[in-house]
């Protein structure tokens, strides 16, 4: 029987008060083409009640006036779970530095709710990590480097967490954050758009996951489907809330077992963020998620 992802029921999520294109720093953000702050705000509601709805967690954090892209809590930081030691947060040291104020704001907060926060290298100057680009699949930290994350923050993660990181150059513009073409599904399944990494990355990912779901680059970029969330459920199909679900993925996934859930929240897409872009999961789990290694270790592809 296939077993379920062991995290996904706990989430972190910045209301959406000030939020708003001030600067361009991707392709999909331009400041002519503002979002409806009382829309987003509905959307943003939506999202958390479906989640809640399906059983998970969410911790609301409060947006800085000064940050609008705060709202896209992937990126505060990396959350882990560390017995006996407690909760973890490896806060982001953002690439660019008009959302550096948002980890300003997030470290206190996560500090005065019981989390330990850390950063990578020297504290703040310390080579740029974006935890939009790392998630825990098999045997390892997978890490997307490249238009945010510096490869040298794997070295510094591995040997921080003590753990295997498997890096993955990004190359494609479009799908700057690792979250925009990688989405674990279960224990063997991952949503996968190889079209954002280099030929040999986008074979090591290939590899990586047994049972891949490809998405085109067409896909990826158009619909935001593996920017996408799964909780998962004892006594109910574990759900897969995504902003939309081409044919063949719907397909694919209710094969599997998987519900579809979909959520419009095409007002953060102008910013180029989407479902799992607003939200971040606080209940990975080191030794269990994310096996220990004596040291640490990075993996690039060959």
């Amino acid at each position: 029987m296939q077993r379920s992802l062991a995290w996904g029921r706990h989430y972190a999520m910045v209301e959406p008060t000030h939020f708003r294109i001030d600067y361009v720093i991707n392709p999909f953000m331009d400041p002519a083409e503002q979002p409806d702050p009382a829309l987003a705000m509905a959307q943003w509601r939506e999202l958390r009640a479906v989640l809640t709805g399906l059983g998970a967690q969410v911790e609301t954090l409060p947006q800085r006036a000064d940050s609008p892209d705060m709202v896209y809590a992937m990126n505060l930081g990396l959350a882990v779970v560390d017995p006996p030691a407690g909760p973890r947060m490896v806060m982001s040291h953002m690439r660019y530095p008009e959302r550096r104020r948002e980890t300003d704001s997030a470290t206190p907060w996560f500090q005065a709710h019981g989390w330990r926060t850390t950063s990578v290298g020297r504290d703040a100057v310390g080579p740029h990590l974006e935890a939009g680009d790392a998630f825990a699949f098999g045997d390892a930290l997978v890490v997307g480097y490249g238009p945010r994350t510096e490869e040298l923050a794997l070295k510094h993660l591995a040997t921080d967490l003590g753990v295997r990181v498997r890096g993955l150059r990004i190359t494609h513009p479009g799908m700057y954050h690792l979250d925009l073409a990688f989405c674990p599904l279960d224990e063997r399944r991952a949503l996968v758009c190889p079209a954002a990494l280099d030929d040999a990355s986008a074979a090591a990912l290939l590899e990586l996951v047994p049972e891949p779901l490809v998405l085109t680059e067409e896909e990826a970029l158009a619909t935001f489907a593996a920017n996408s969330v799964v909780v998962p459920r004892e006594h109910a199909p574990d759900a897969v809330v995504m902003p939309a679900c081409p044919d063949h993925v719907r397909a694919q996934l209710e094969e599997w077992g998987f519900e579809v859930v979909l959520v419009e929240v095409g007002e953060f897409h102008k910013a180029g963020g989407s479902v799992r872009c607003l939200t971040n999961p606080l209940d990975v789990t080191l030794g269990r998620d994310l096996p220990r290694v004596a040291g640490g270790e990075v993996v690039l592809p060959a």
